[in-house]
């Protein structure tokens, strides 16, 4: 259970303080992570850390506010310790099941970066484990906590009808907005030879079970590569597209060029198209957003950056108005801007509250579960069947 503390501030301060155990000590976890649970000292305290790299540990252990936190190379040992009430998992993709599996063994709910699992056998273990642990499982899709995608889900939702929608994530080098982050990562390369072919092994052993068995979809380098890139930047786009649209029922095309920095999916819905474009170039933007169209209002949601604070995510709604004299012969264009409060915060306070209150996620296993199938309708239209 989470440990108490009484606090003599205002009555809307949190009772409990949940004991984090962090896996996973890369770029997420020293970017944004480890700094936020500290800005959150209300809510977290973290206690315990792991990771095979003993240099990661020794520089993570030193950015912990509130303490020094034990460590360790052995997820068994965090996930078991009483020091620990919930498990933040941001270690490789290949871990992510196995560990949240150990974790719900323990009966800690976990959040766990996404993606959740790469194929439907890893994640339907995880749903069994689930239905038999006092835990939850919270999947990191943090730009389904943003205020503004929030409102566009309203907004969204008392249009008369979608006619057609855009869903666009083309950005600049990720270390370009690391490195203008202001947060220092380090890279580590102390790990032992056993452990970074574990990881390979069973990373490349998930993907191709997913295409063989769950996609129908022939084993490539070009299906592989495609695959770990729907898992790992597309994930979030396709998880917002989900909850603001629902699933579409089909991909009309796909175009998956092998070595193309850009690829691009035409969603059919039942009453609209969709289209999903996404990839990486070499200019140092974040151009990501999602557009809605209607007859009478059209309704967009911008994303920057999430590992720079501060950049505000915002919704634009462009609609007809009656211009005083005419009818519906005017235009309004409005930007929403309710917070500066990141995704990535407001994702931490939601995951507090499940925890705390006992609540389901939005974000649970079942629902990425319809992750995979969208990265199975995606590969099969995009490349030969096996």
């Amino acid at each position: 259970m989470a440990t108490s503390h009484t606090f003599s501030t205002s009555s809307d301060q949190p009772k409990k303080i949940l004991r984090v155990g962090v896996i996973g000590l890369g770029e997420i976890a020293q970017v944004n992570h480890i700094s936020l649970l500290n800005n959150l000292s209300s809510h977290f305290l973290t206690t315990y850390l792991c990771d095979p790299s003993p240099l990661a540990l020794a520089h993570c252990s030193k950015k912990v506010a509130g303490g020094v936190p034990k460590t360790t190379s052995n997820p068994e040992e965090l996930v078991s310790s009483p020091l620990v009430d919930v498990i933040l998992l941001c270690n490789a993709n290949a871990f992510h099941a196995p560990h949240c599996i150990l974790a719900l063994s323990h009966n800690k709910s976990v959040l766990c970066e996404k993606p959740l699992a790469l194929n439907y056998r890893d994640i339907d273990a995880i749903i069994a484990a689930e239905e038999k642990s006092q835990g939850r499982v919270f999947v990191g899709y943090q730009r389904r906590y943003a205020e503004a995608f929030l409102d566009a889900v309203k907004e969204v939702g008392g249009m008369e009808k979608v006619q057609y929608a855009r869903v666009r994530d083309i950005i600049g080098p990720n270390p370009t907005f690391v490195a203008q982050s202001g947060t220092f990562p380090q890279k580590f390369a102390d790990f032992k030879k056993e452990d970074t072919e574990e990881m390979m092994a069973k990373d490349e052993e998930a993907m191709k079970y997913a295409l063989e068995h769950d996609y129908g979809v022939k084993v490539t380098a070009a299906s592989m590569d495609m695959a770990r890139l729907l898992a790992s930047l597309g994930s979030h786009d396709l998880s917002a597209m989900r909850e603001l649209l629902g699933m579409p029922t089909s991909v009309l095309g796909a175009s998956l060029q092998h070595h193309s920095p850009i690829w691009s999916v035409l969603f059919q819905y039942p009453s609209f198209p969709c289209t999903y474009e996404s990839g990486i170039n070499n200019v140092p933007i974040f151009d990501a957003h999602i557009e809605v169209y209607s007859n009478e209002k059209i309704v967009r949601v911008d994303y920057d950056t999430p590992y720079v604070k501060g950049l505000p995510v915002t919704m634009t709604v462009r609609e007809r108005i009656d211009n005083g004299e005419r009818e519906g012969d005017g235009y309004q264009e409005r930007t929403v801007r309710k917070t500066y409060e990141d995704p990535y915060m407001l994702e931490f306070l939601e995951f507090y509250r499940v925890v705390v209150e006992e609540k389901e996620p939005k974000t649970g296993a079942r629902d990425a579960r319809q992750e995979v199938d969208l990265w199975k309708m995606i590969l099969k239209a995009g490349f030969p069947a096996a």
